[in-house]
């Protein structure tokens, strides 16, 4: 009762309530700004026209609109903590106030406190997004129909050599189109690799077990390559083996879908099953979005320590150098992202090192802007 009788009682400083409001005011100005730079160009234009032409009714289009809100928001936090942190502290030097403080002994840690404070509350709020915002609009938007065409899977036998290839022409959530199944022959050559039989189907169902391909051609090939015998069956199962017909079947699926359409546990689950197909460069892609998306909220903390060294500078010093050099930093992470992403995904770099490398060298320009800064 008395721990919680203090918290009822607590009351921020007035040093921290005074830049703390300036801070947020900031940050949510910048956010709001971002998002309507981010909209504007494109997705505005395209929503304007569609109402325009008939195609969507105003309401609609607003819905939409407000839809593609957290995809942007998710990219906006960050950069909305970095530019309000500076534009803070920018004024508190341009005002002398930077320099009272600290000329009463008050240290700049202590004075950026409520900031960074702020900041992780900002963490928490666009892990939020990232895991559960955007991925229910994106699905409310569509993008995860996983429906497409052209999918093709390989069965392998125990020794890794290749038992069956599926290619799938065209498929949606609940119904499988035109399957050519390759059968591999058990007789090894050292030159060439040889069919018992090919299977075509029109169409195929998922079931518990197998995946059932339905009026079936079944054409058998003898050793030479040549049709010996054509049959056709009502229902020809393929993918028997414990889960593999589901497993199949999901990977199908995800790999027409956009990485924002899941939410984290998804993607973990989703990456074990891309690791389990042997799917060796979507895996390492994946398990790097993966990463991303618990370390991407720590660049709001980082942004916000980034943006207060950047605002300190003398009264009469150059405010200009400050925001160019925010501006690069939001560039270079944002434009960077999917270089890291293809680095992983070729296994140039392992798919932690990839995500972490941005967090890793903000944590390094931190340094090196308190050591210039004689901070």
């Amino acid at each position: 009762m008395e721990f919680v009788q203090k918290i009822k009682n607590f009351k921020l400083p007035l040093l921290d309530r005074f830049i703390l409001s300036q801070a947020v005011g900031a940050t949510v100005v910048c956010l709001i700004l971002f998002i309507i730079v981010w909209i504007a160009p494109e997705t505005l234009f395209k929503i304007v026209k569609k109402i325009l032409t008939d195609r969507i009714t105003a309401s609609m289009g607003i819905k939409l609109l407000i839809l593609e809100i957290p995809k942007v928001l998710a990219k906006a936090i960050p950069v909305g903590i970095l530019l309000g942190s500076l534009f803070t502290f920018d004024r508190l030097s341009k005002n002398s106030e930077l320099s009272i403080l600290r000329g009463i002994g008050i240290s700049f840690n202590r004075i950026m406190l409520s900031v960074v404070c702020f900041s992780f509350f900002l963490t928490i709020f666009c892990y939020v997004v990232n895991d559960k915002l955007v991925p229910f609009a994106s699905q409310k938007l569509g993008e995860s129909k996983g429906g497409g065409s052209h999918f093709v899977y390989i069965v392998e036998n125990p020794d890794k050599t290749p038992k069956q290839n599926i290619i799938v022409s065209n498929f949606s959530p609940d119904k499988i189109f035109d399957i050519t199944v390759l059968n591999f022959s058990k007789k090894k050559y050292d030159d060439a690799i040889t069919f018992e039989s090919i299977v075509f189907s029109p169409s195929a169902t998922l079931e518990k077990n197998a995946w059932l391909l339905e009026n079936a051609l079944i054409y058998t090939i003898d050793d030479n390559g040549i049709y010996t015998n054509i049959e056709k069956k009502d229902f020809y199962p393929i993918l028997q083996e414990q889960n593999q017909a589901q497993d199949v079947f999901d990977l199908m699926l995800n790999t027409t879908r956009k990485e924002r359409v899941f939410t984290n546990k998804q993607i973990f689950a989703y990456s074990k099953l891309l690791k389990k197909a042997n799917f060796s460069d979507e895996y390492r892609y994946f398990k790097a979005k993966l990463y991303q998306r618990y370390l991407h909220p720590i660049t709001c903390v980082l942004f916000a320590i980034l943006g207060c060294l950047l605002g300190f500078a003398p009264v009469r010093s150059q405010r200009l150098i400050g925001y160019t050099i925010a501006v690069g930093i939001i560039f270079a992470y944002y434009i960077t992202l999917p270089f890291f992403d293809l680095l992983a995904q070729k296994a140039v770099l392992p798919p932690f090192i990839a995500a972490f490398f941005p967090i890793l060298s903000f944590i390094i320009l931190i340094f090196i802007i308190r050591k210039a800064k004689d901070i």
